[in-house]
C-alpha cells in the first residue's frame, strides 16, 4: 500500500532538515538553543515521528539559515519549467494553511514564488529567529482578504492588494473572512545569496 502524500512530505521534511543541520555540523542541542524549539521535538520530527507545523518549520529554517522553500523542492524537477502537477504542495497540520511551491527548482535563482491558500479564521505566526538571514518579500492577495501584522503594525489586504515587507522579526497571517484567502509570495534573501537548494 502507498504512503499517503502527507506521510512523503514529512518524511522528505525530515531528511532535508536533519541534512541541513548536519552540513552545517550543528548538534540538536545548538540547533534547539538558536530556535527556542526543544531538542526532543527536533529529533522527532528529524526522524519523521511528528508533522511539524508552520511555525515549527519556520522558526528551525531561520535558525538553519535556509528557506522553508528550499525543503519542498523536488531534484528531478530541476529546470526552467514547474509544472503543476510537479509543485510540492503542503498542509500545514496547524493552521490548515496549504502552501505549494511554485518557482522552477535547482535553477539557481534567489527568487521563490509561493502559492498560499489561508482558511477562513485562520491564523499563523511566524516567529522564527532571523540572526542568520533576511527575507525581502512581497505578498499579493489574490482572493479573500488576510491582516499581516508586522513590524509593530497591522495591514488590511483585500483582493489585488500588494505588500513589501523586510523580514527581520515575526509576522502574523490572519485571515479575518469567511472565505479563503489565497495569496503569493514572492520571495528573495536581501543579501541577494541563493538560496540553499537540495544536494
Amino acid at each position: 500500500m502507498e504512503n499517503p502524500p502527507e506521510r512523503d512530505i514529512d518524511r522528505r521534511l525530515a531528511t532535508r532538515l536533519k541534512s541541513a543541520r548536519q552540513r552545517r555540523d550543528l548538534t540538536l542541542d545548538v540547533l534547539a538553543e538558536r530556535t527556542g524549539v526543544s531538542r526532543a521535538m527536533i529529533s522527532r520530527i528529524e526522524r519523521g515521528e511528528s508533522s511539524p507545523t508552520a511555525a515549527l518549520l519556520d522558526r528551525l529554517t531561520a535558525g538553519l539559515g535556509v528557506t522553508l522553500s528550499s525543503l519542498f523542492h523536488e531534484e528531478r524537477h530541476a529546470g526552467p519549467v514547474a509544472r503543476l502537477a510537479d509543485q510540492p504542495v503542503w498542509l500545514d497540520p496547524g493552521s490548515g494553511y496549504v502552501r505549494r511551491n511554485v518557482s522552477p527548482p535547482g535553477i539557481g535563482s534567489p527568487v521563490e514564488i509561493v502559492d498560499v491558500t489561508l482558511p477562513p479564521g485562520a491564523r499563523v505566526l511566524l516567529d522564527g529567529p532571523r540572526m542568520l538571514h533576511r527575507l525581502d518579500q512581497q505578498v499579493w492577495l489574490l482572493a479573500g482578504e488576510i491582516e499581516l501584522s508586522f513590524g509593530g503594525a497591522s495591514h488590511r489586504l483585500r483582493s489585488g492588494d500588494c505588500i513589501h515587507m523586510l523580514l527581520d522579526g515575526p509576522i502574523t497571517y490572519h485571515n479575518p473572512g469567511p472565505e479563503p484567502a489565497r495569496y503569493a509570495v514572492v520571495l528573495m534573501t536581501a543579501d541577494g545569496l541563493s538560496q540553499e537548494r537540495p544536494r
